[in-house]
């Protein structure tokens, strides 16, 4: 699971999905079923070398874009301001509010309202709580998380408006399955809905898997490709995964910590308070901080969104329509040209289809595209008027004595822009039957800037300090300890204890004040910049 800087950040890998407000508008789109289009690619496509295939190679080792940390949130116009991420979600998160937010008091046992189940209703939202079907989890650490997000509008402005384009689907999945929607809200604990999120724990996509739980649920991972950030693929694998565990467990509070910590360590934690006698329950076991707060986290927001006006919000209704339809292919296309015939934002684009590493959408590794309900007949109408090359890429795998800078320059292309096409890191073994992506010389590729996806990531909007304070620790003295060894303990000296306390005597019982130094860390916003810069895109950001 992402901190909240990590899922709230943008870093190389990150879309910008426009944000609008919660205020309810008029007028709903009219309701559409979901299209299977076929798509026909060769008769599109102009004649190409027949070195141009973007088939990348069967076998190659996923890269990993670089862990967040402290990420930089672009704010796009229409953006609301991201807040202030913190480095521990438990604590408060640094924002300024635009406008004090009423909070009402939240009792402790939260009830869900009642839902017409028989109705057939416009609103998304409304379908998701009539398939609430968790037990509920109430307790301080419910209501701590409760009023920790209702304090930040803006995030879960962010949260609720990133979800419009997947929450259908996992929805429809869910109802298939028979498994209670409260899992479709899981990706906002995982990844604040960003499926190009990627953890420090090497975690990736909207259901953040790691690695090896991604390749035991046959998500492809190479260098072209991550199927992690599949929205369907992960989807389809990370409802598996619940499944399993909740069919382990029978349990699904049990199922979810299982999800963050590990099916095994669970597992043990529950033998050992089986071994004790004790309850086995998920509020009864011990577990790291994380995954204590992970279940509470989603039950607070399935109370927000149960009732969002006892919480003094509105939530946006979203249309209980398909976002996307999936559309086969079967050539390989440039990332910046669908986009165009699509008449739609390269960033949309790519946050529909986030699983490729490289500017081409290559069939090898997937052969659909998804795109917006709305898009899809304008785009099979312009691949059919489109008259010239698909891509203006092409694969060429390295010889003996090939030089990265001599390719690029007989490629007519910069060499920093062939290396992050090629997702290059100072740390890439690049050599003989290194497989690369080169632009077709004179194409659009040598001069057309790569997409977001694949430029490097602006400096962070964040600074942090750290300072040292004084920790006042009381601690009572036990039969048989000395000034020696409570020294020892605290790593003080004998001098200081006598000099805090005025000890005479020592005495089981008696209480000792201890000082001890402790650093703490701050995160304040980085002043902006005079001069705004403008990407490629027209938007304008701060750097």
């Amino acid at each position: 699971m992402l901190t909240a800087a990590e899922a709230l950040g943008y870093h190389a890998t990150t879309m910008k999905p426009p944000v609008q407000s919660l205020v309810r508008r008029s007028g709903r789109m009219a309701r559409r079923s979901v299209l299977f289009i076929a798509l026909a690619f060769g008769t599109a496509a102009g004649a190409q070398d027949q070195n141009d295939g973007t088939a990348p190679p069967a076998e190659t080792p996923a890269e990993a874009p670089a862990p967040v940390h402290d990420p930089a949130t672009p704010a796009p116009v229409n953006d609301p301001a991201t807040p202030a991420p913190d480095t521990d979600l438990q604590a408060p998160m640094a924002t300024e509010l635009s406008a004090p937010i009423e909070i009402y008091e939240i009792k402790e046992s939260f009830i869900i309202p009642a839902v017409d189940r028989t109705e057939q209703h416009e609103d998304l939202w409304d379908r998701v709580r009539i398939g609430f079907a968790m037990p509920e989890l109430n307790g301080p650490l419910v209501k701590d998380r409760q009023k920790w997000y209702a304090s930040r509008p803006q995030l879960l402005r962010v949260l609720f408006e990133r979800s419009r384009r997947y929450l259908y689907h996992i929805v429809e999945e869910l109802e298939k399955r028979g498994m209670p929607t409260e899992l479709a809200l899981l990706p906002m604990v995982e990844s604040a809905f960003n499926p190009m999120a990627y953890s420090s724990a090497r975690a990736s996509g909207l259901w953040q898997f790691i690695p090896s739980t991604g390749k035991r649920y046959e998500l492809e991972q190479t260098r072209w490709y991550d199927g992690r950030r599949d929205v369907l693929a992960s989807t389809t694998a990370a409802l598996d995964y619940l499944q399993f565990l909740y069919d382990m467990h029978g349990d699904w509070h049990l199922a979810l910590a299982s999800y963050n910590w590990g099916e095994n360590a669970v597992g043990r934690a529950i033998e050992r308070n089986r071994g004790k006698g004790l309850p086995t329950d998920y509020q009864s076991l011990t577990m790291p901080t994380e995954t204590r707060y992970y279940v509470p986290k989603l039950q607070a927001l399935k109370n927000i969104i149960a009732d969002p006006r006892l919480f003094g919000l509105e939530l946006d209704p979203i249309p209980n329509q398909p976002y996307f339809v999936t559309v086969p292919k079967t050539r390989d296309i440039d990332m910046r040209l669908a986009a165009q015939l699509a008449d739609m934002s390269l960033d949309e684009l790519i946050a529909l289809n986030p699983a490729h590493n490289r500017p081409v959408f290559a069939t090898a590794q997937s052969q659909t595209l998804v795109l917006p309900v709305d898009r899809a007949q304008l785009f099979l109408a312009n691949l059919e008027n489109h008259d010239q090359p698909l891509t203006s890429w092409r694969t060429y795998t390295m010889k003996k004595g090939d030089r990265l800078d001599k390719l690029a320059k007989d490629s007519g292309i910069a060499l920093a822009k062939l290396k992050q096409a090629n997702g290059i890191s100072p740390g890439t073994k690049v050599g003989p039957g290194f497989q690369l992506l080169l632009p077709i010389k004179g194409s659009a590729a040598v001069h057309d800037p790569l997409p977001a996806r694949f430029t490097p990531p602006p400096a962070p909007l964040l600074q942090r300090s750290v300072r040292t304070v004084v920790r006042t620790i009381v601690h009572t003295v036990q039969r048989g300890e000395t000034l020696v060894s409570i020294a020892q303990r605290y790593k003080v000296s004998v001098q200081d204890l006598k000099r805090w306390n005025a000890i005479g005597r020592l005495l089981a019982g008696q209480k000792l004040t201890i000082e001890q130094p402790a650093s703490v860390t701050t995160w304040t916003r980085k002043p902006a910049p005079a001069n705004p810069t403008i990407r490629s895109s027209g938007r304008r950001t701060r750097g």
